[in-house]
């Protein structure tokens, strides 16, 4: 049975008064995963369902592999967000941004690719913060900050603030903190105290990312993330090492929430 079959038994099922429109529209949106060639499925309704968007991992994907699955996501979706590039794949996406005459924001590893025609940037509603440790956290910071953008959340962002001279980090605090973010994202490397610094200062949750920034005993992150989990602040949780859009994603999500969750009791008065 094919994908236009399926939901021709689900509308006919909805006639009937077997599941309701609302199991229904659950059905449908498990209806959008596509085959590209023989090698991947992608989710072309992740944003809808989850209000995450689907993320194209390229590192270690053939030339081949990847050309074909964000060819089909500009097809189908106007943008793709490719993240994990490594420098030999950028040419892969500048020839498909060349042969469909679209628009990109580069990154230092991270793409978004999109048609003007058919895709605008959602107008954001409310704020996330962003704060890294060092400059080195740049690819980190693109992941997160592209990932918040997609979703309609206006990303506040800080580099080079870290604790080795922790006078750098109040400012941007204090402005994050005047700009009603609903949550921040801090990203460090090397002993990775960072987060639970900036936790023990504010009373918005904060996601914490150990970077694979550091050298010797404890290096490439793991010192960062066994601090960072470590830290005995409340309200701090951690993703992954380098992992920026998850951190994007969450961090999105507990925005939007709170965001939704005022308008609801505004109208409840």
């Amino acid at each position: 049975m094919n994908e236009d079959d399926e939901l021709l038994t689900i509308l006919k099922k909805v006639r009937k008064g077997e599941i309701s429109p609302i199991d229904a529209k659950k059905m449908i949106n498990l209806l959008t995963i596509e085959k590209v060639g023989k090698h991947s499925m992608i989710d072309l309704n992740r944003q809808a369902r989850s209000g995450i968007p689907e993320v194209v991992l390229a590192e270690w994907k053939s030339p081949e592999h990847l050309h074909e699955i964000v060819t089909r996501f500009v097809e189908k979706k106007a943008f793709a967000f490719i993240t994990r590039i490594k420098n030999d794949q950028f040419t892969i996406i500048e020839n498909i941004v060349s042969e469909h005459s679209l628009n990109w924001e580069r990154g230092t590893r991270s793409v978004i690719i999109y048609d003007s025609k058919r895709y605008t940037f959602p107008i954001p509603t409310v704020n996330i913060g962003i704060l890294s440790g060092g400059t080195s956290d740049q690819p980190i910071v693109e992941e997160a900050m592209y990932m918040a953008r997609l979703m309609g959340v206006h990303p506040l962002v800080y580099q080079d603030v870290g604790i080795a001279g922790v006078h750098r980090l109040f400012n941007p605090l204090q402005e994050i903190i005047e700009h009603d973010a609903k949550c921040i994202i801090v990203i460090a490397g090397m002993e990775g105290a960072l987060p639970s610094l900036v936790a023990s200062l504010v009373n918005i949750p904060v996601i914490g990312v150990p970077a694979s920034i550091g050298y010797g005993y404890g290096g490439n992150g793991k010192a960062a993330l066994m601090s960072m989990l470590q830290s005995c602040v409340p309200g701090l949780v951690v993703v992954n090492i380098d992992n920026g859009v998850n951190a994007g994603a969450t961090a999105a999500l507990i925005a939007l929430q709170s965001i939704q969750k005022k308008e609801n009791r505004e109208k409840e008065e």
